[in-house]
């Protein structure tokens, strides 16, 4: 297995009259085929955590290699690019286009990256959301889904680039058991069947407890 994801002694402090350090001296390895859940109180730094191996966030020290690439020389463009291509996110509240259909929302991505020719994007499309059980509603909009359906069109939308490493932030948050356990069994088959590094926040024990790894985090500072 190769290392998707290197974090080494990363720190995000919150500048200001009194300083928040969000995370402290956090270091982590995560290989394609794992799936690890990040886990910890309400406020330990999970979420903050998250944001900066998937590069929305910078950190204040430390260094972050994402599929053999030292992210600390990016500059926006190079980050914005690095998330576009590399990086898919999957968050507790899908974030769906609600004017657009499942399929178009899954386009977006790819049309963003500019890879594929347009017939190439929408047949990708049309073939995640199948392969994810939609098939039969990739011309829904949003508000014809359920909430289970709805984010695995957001999971589809993440997969759109091919991205090496999938993040996950309370996937299962807002759904009910049925719709959880398909959301789980996904994220599961996205690592050890499909060969991604998948790292999910999670308050979720079930989902927890099907991890490869579990990863705990406290007031910042990874246990």
């Amino acid at each position: 297995m190769t290392e998707v994801l290197i974090a080494e002694h990363v720190t995000r402090v919150l500048p200001g009259e009194v300083p928040v350090t969000l995370v402290e001296d956090a270091s982590l390895k995560v290989a394609n085929g794992e799936f690890v859940v990040i886990s910890g109180p309400s406020g330990s730094g999970k979420s903050s955590l998250l944001y900066l191996l998937g590069l929305l966030d910078v950190p204040t020290s430390g260094r972050l290699w994402v599929n053999g690439r030292d992210t600390s020389t990016y500059s926006e463009e190079d980050l914005a690019d690095a998330r576009l291509a590399e990086v898919g996110f999957v968050f507790q509240f899908h974030f769906l286009l609600p004017e657009f259909s499942a399929l178009e929302n899954v386009m977006l991505p790819m049309r963003r990256l500019k890879r594929l020719s347009d017939a190439e994007i929408r047949a990708r499309g049309e073939k995640l959301l199948s392969d994810l059980g939609l098939g039969n509603d990739i011309h829904k909009v949003p508000k014809q889904l359920s909430g289970g359906q709805s984010q695995r069109v957001a999971i589809a939308r993440a997969l759109a680039n091919d991205p090496v490493l999938i993040l996950a932030d309370e996937p299962t948050g807002n759904l009910d058991t049925k719709a959880s356990a398909n959301v789980e069994q996904t994220l599961r088959d996205l690592a050890h069947r499909h060969d991604r590094a998948v790292v999910t926040v999670t308050h979720d024990p079930r989902l927890a407890a099907t991890a490869d790894r579990v990863v705990s985090i406290v007031d910042g500072k990874i246990e």
